[in-house]
């Protein structure tokens, strides 16, 4: 018979497996039709949970595509007390979606959830406080906040867990509940469980970010279990941790005195001096948890996450040394390797970050070269780290950079042929010895029938010009021997500029008015860029033929006889011609703008002092700073470093900065840190604690009611471990071998003792006879 009902029985549940799988496919074959309301009411309604489970999924996939479902919400509430747990679950997903728009019916569903809080399944448990906290209703706040205190003293840690995360949904719905949920978070920080103190580290930095006196008894626990948390909670404990360290951990530095290899040899044979030490850099002191932190958030540079390798690599350069930030660059660079959305954004913080140290950058340069593939954002970002670190780079890869950036150069897309030619710029003014290979690069692009390569090379041109003018006389004249060839407006414009720049040189030998004449050939042909530069060309040449002429009457009467005589009439002289030519010209052009400029020239060149001061002043040379300079003082990992770099000084909309370094004298002191027993938590200090050792306390906690082992026998007894009492055993037999070899020799000492007592009793019996003899004579 037994045998009978036990096939019955694998033949039910066999058959409900089928039905199972049955509607399983069915539902997955027919889920995206939507029954008829009534319908679905019906199978809502029904007795079946399978029945009940139909009509659930298909009313939440209504729900997520935008159709309407409150009608169901009296149908779906009453199943809020179902056992089924996959039932209970949808149910709260709908309860939680549509409680704001039905408050009264869904507070109908609080009384059969809080009897859920006390199921003995814990994912019930966990499920109905997730639930409970969902629900945005400010009615029920007091319940919530009644429920998290519950739930953060259960036993299981997925409820102590949910207790956490409903932490910031209470403080959300009810503000004036936050003394009692900072209660509730004091002892969830403090779980033993990574999970929980992950979820609650997040629940602190959303309701009270400042109060860093609740961290410092839980500091060290927190950093030894940032390892084993997921993704989110370590990215949150990290970034509780770096402002942490901002506000309780000063920044120390120290002189250090650097010697060489002999001076401390002599040292070492006492023959050293105190002259052969020097000062060196300023080295920065560290306090111990703060080393404990840096080091124990190093394993996570290999996290599968590209946010959690990011913020390590923050938290290394806000409250790290140059030595551990060097050590995430590695880590960085293989963040390339993902799709190209994640190489943007790291390419983003790499540039931050090579900003600061791109000597750390140099050996990865292979892996920001340029590929066919790379979006614009990508390849911009791949360039401008090039250039940050070619002054850091070897000889060979300077080569390799020049190259790649000479074979962009020479490229179809007009957006990646600018930024080529302006890195090449940004290299030659980083390192002056590449400068002549840059220029002559850069020349061979000015006759280049592009318009736009042969502007912007003139442009890199003109920089590097005025780095260093005396240098690149006849740079300038090759480039006015261009004119002719080049076509593009702006390319044109910036050749005049440069032969205006240098008309002053050699005086009358100066190619300057030769040029000028030339180009008023074609005036009315030339852009309007074209012409601002020639009536400006045009006043100077004339200005230098000014000051000439003036330091010519002011010579003595002797050396101008010696020098040449000037013309008999200066205005037959030919640049005066030239500067009247070109106001004739400018006279009938059709731009009030270049009219008016002109106007402004003549005026100026009526008082040749001030014109002087004006036209002839030396200019700063131009640099080329990196386009990310902009960038520089926003925290890596944050949106406002991607999407604020050029857009304003404040960056984004709730971006906040970190927080100063506290100053020395005002940090919390570190003994708050040694309290809640965090090193024998996660520590290696930490280790079973055996059966006898409990007993022990046990008896020893009873007091008065001793077994008569005495105090002292219940300490030594229940402090003993397995390899003690083994150890004590071998102890005791020594001891017992020493006591016999001990008890032997006591014997034969003690034997000794009494053989020298009797001996020395019969010498002083032998004594006493003598004496009696002596006196017995002396009386006879």
């Amino acid at each position: 018979m037994e045998s009978i009902s036990r096939i019955s029985n694998l033949l039910e549940s066999a058959r409900e497996l089928t039905l199972d799988a049955a509607q399983a496919a069915r539902s997955s074959r027919t889920t995206t039709r939507s029954l008829p309301t009534a319908q679905l009411k019906k199978l809502l309604d029904s007795r079946n949970d399978r029945e009940v489970l139909e009509g659930l999924r298909r009313v939440i996939s209504m729900m997520y595509r935008q159709q309407k479902t409150l009608p169901f919400f009296s149908s779906i509430v009453k199943n809020v007390a179902s056992p089924n747990i996959e039932i209970k679950k949808l149910v709260y997903i709908y309860l939680i979606h549509h409680a704001e728009q039905e408050p009264d019916m869904a507070l109908l569903s609080i009384n059969t959830i809080q009897k859920s809080l006390s199921d003995t399944n814990p994912q019930v448990r966990a499920l109905a406080l997730r639930t409970m906290s969902g629900i945005r209703v400010p009615v029920i706040s007091q319940i919530v906040s009644l429920a998290i205190k519950k739930g953060a003293v259960d036993m299981s840690p997925h409820v102590r867990k949910a207790a956490a995360l409903a932490i910031p949904k209470c403080y959300r719905l009810e503000p004036t509940t936050l003394p009692q949920l900072l209660e509730y978070l004091t002892t969830l920080l403090g779980d033993k469980q990574y999970f929980v103190a992950g979820a609650a580290v997040s629940a602190f930095i959303e309701i009270c970010p400042d109060r860093v006196d609740l961290i410092h008894k839980h500091y060290r626990s927190l950093v030894k279990k940032i390892v084993d948390m997921d993704e989110w909670s370590q990215l949150a404990v990290l970034r509780m941790m770096t402002v942490y360290a901002r506000k309780c951990f000063p920044r120390r530095t120290r002189n250090v005195k650097a010697k060489d290899k002999t001076a401390d040899l002599q040292d070492f044979y006492g023959e050293g001096s105190s002259e052969s030490a020097f000062e060196g850099e300023q080295m920065v002191i560290l306090d111990p948890d703060l080393v404990l932190l840096l080091n124990g958030i190093k394993p996570l540079l290999q996290s599968r996450n590209s946010d959690v390798v990011v913020a390590v690599a923050r938290c290394y350069a806000d409250i790290g040394t140059p030595e551990y930030t060097r050590a995430a660059v590695g880590p960085l660079v293989a963040l390339l390797r993902g799709a190209q959305d994640i190489q943007q954004v790291a390419l983003f913080n790499i540039v931050s970050v090579c900003l600061a140290h791109p000597d750390s950058f140099v050996k990865y340069a292979s892996h920001f070269l340029v590929r066919a593939t790379d979006t614009a954002p990508v390849w911009e970002l791949k360039i401008e780290v090039l250039t940050l670190i070619f002054p850091h780079s070897p000889l060979q890869t300077k080569s390799l950079i020049l190259n790649e950036l000479e074979h962009f150069s020479r490229g179809t897309n007009k957006s990646l042929v600018r930024e080529a030619v302006r890195a090449i710029g940004r290299c030659a003014q980083a390192d002056p010895a590449t400068a002549p290979r840059c220029m002559r690069l850069l020349l061979r692009q000015i006759s280049s029938l592009d318009g736009t390569l042969a502007a912007e090379s003139l442009t890199v041109i003109r920089h590097l010009i005025q780095q260093d003018p005396q240098a690149h006389t006849g740079t300038v004249v090759r480039l006015a021997k261009n004119l002719d060839s080049a076509t593009d407006p702006q390319a044109r414009a910036t050749i005049i500029w440069l032969v205006g720049e240098f008309a002053g040189l050699n005086g009358e030998d100066n190619i300057a008015a030769d040029v000028l004449r030339i180009l008023l050939k074609g005036f009315a042909d030339e852009s309007e860029i074209a012409k601002r530069q020639i009536v400006l060309l045009a006043a100077k040449v004339y200005l230098h033929h000014l000051n000439r002429e003036t330091e010519a009457q002011n010579k003595p009467d002797e050396e101008r006889e010696e020098s040449s005589p000037p013309p008999p009439n200066s205005e037959d002289h030919p640049i005066p011609r030239l500067w009247n030519y070109v106001l004739l010209l400018v006279r009938y052009d059709t731009s009030y703008d270049l009219r008016d400029r002109t106007r402004l020239y003549k005026a100026l060149l009526s008082v040749p002092q001030l014109a002087s001061l004006m036209l002839l002043a030396p200019k700063p040379a131009p640099q080329a700073p990196s386009p990310s300079e902009t960038r520089k003082g926003f925290m890596l990992g944050s949106s406002a470093l991607v999407l604020a770099g050029g857009g304003g000084v404040h960056g984004l909309r709730g971006y906040e900065p970190l927080p100063d370094w506290v100053e020395e004298g005002r940090e919390p002191d570190s003994k708050l840190r040694n309290q809640g027993g965090a090193a024998n938590e996660y520590g290696e200090e930490k280790r079973a604690v055996p059966a006898s050792q409990l007993l022990g306390d046990g008896s020893s906690s009873q007091g008065g009611r001793s077994n008569g082992l005495g105090a002292a026998a219940a300490a030594g007894t229940g402090a003993k471990t397995l390899d003690d009492w083994l150890a004590e055993d071998e102890d005791e037999d020594e001891e017992e071998e020493a006591a016999e070899e001990g008890g032997e020799a006591e014997e034969s000492e003690e034997e000794e003792e009494e053989s020298e007592e009797e001996s020395e009793e019969e010498e002083s019996e032998y004594e006493s006879d003598d004496s009696k003899a002596e006196l017995e004579g002396f009386l006879n």
